[in-house]
């Protein structure tokens, strides 16, 4: 059994990370082939990349017992080759991901998932910067990532304490964008995911490239930027569609060019 599963239907690429039994902990194995299939994502017969986990859990984080194999990738090695390429291929990609956190998401699967341009979870999922409980610091993005999401404070409490977020509680705060009942959670996160896929989809990676540039930025050059990709933009098929279908008041046929 693959411990991650690949599947693509309506230009959307739904990854599955898929050891159950270790509630989706990541080992080598399964974070290279995850870079792999985010490779594959860059071809340009998928519009929207979907993230979520098999079984009971989104993703454990690290699999201890690779840890403290003494054959095993030493900790550096598991941060530099295995968490950083993936969150690096998920801001990089042009096209959104979507985390659909299905279970708990705990330390660098927590991560991973705010990571993405959404994150939707069902009400039972629960969030946990794991890393204080034994005696490491959030890796995979959360210094990054978290703060900006949720404040300084907020984020120094959850990562030092190592409390667990509710779905509801993650929504109220901003850490993700919404939480659905768990009986509709997969049709409503899927729902979105086939909507972004029919979007302009150059449209909305520039969108992307200028949120991370925003963390950066001064408000001068964001507005130089934005200048710079609203050009481009202008210059896209989907934009001439899109206007066409306002002034004929018809369903545009974005087709991502």
């Amino acid at each position: 059994m693959s411990s991650i599963r690949f599947e693509t239907s309506d230009s959307i690429a739904f990854i599955t990370l898929n050891r159950p039994e270790k509630y989706n902990a990541f080992n080598r194995e399964m974070a290279l082939l995850l870079q792999e299939k985010l490779e594959a994502c860059k071809s340009n017969d998928i519009r929207c990349v979907y993230l979520t986990g098999s079984g009971r859990a989104f993703c454990s984080g690290q699999d201890l017992d690779e840890v403290v194999d003494p054959n095993g990738p030493r900790i550096e090695s598991i941060v530099g080759e295995h968490y950083n390429p993936i969150i690096t291929q998920i801001r990089k990609l042009e096209k959104p991901v979507v985390a659909a956190v299905n279970g708990i998401a705990a330390g660098a699967g927590a991560n991973i998932a705010l990571a993405c341009d959404l994150v939707v979870a069902a009400q039972s999922a629960g969030f946990i910067q794991a890393f204080s409980k034994i005696g490491l610091i959030p890796d995979s993005g959360g210094t990054y990532f978290l703060p900006r999401l949720v404040g300084w404070q907020k984020a120094s409490a959850l990562m030092m304490l190592g409390e667990k977020v509710g779905a509801e509680e993650a929504e109220r705060m901003g850490m993700i964008y919404k939480y659905f009942p768990d009986e509709t959670f997969p049709e409503e996160a899927k729902k979105i995911a086939f909507t972004l896929a029919n979007m302009p989809t150059k449209g909305l990676a520039y969108t992307k490239q200028l949120l991370d540039n925003s963390f950066e930025n001064s408000y001068e050059d964001q507005l130089h930027d934005e200048e710079i990709f609203q050009h481009r933009a202008g210059s896209t098929a989907d934009y001439k569609e899109g206007v066409q279908a306002f002034l004929e008041k018809r369903k545009p046929n974005f087709r991502g060019e």
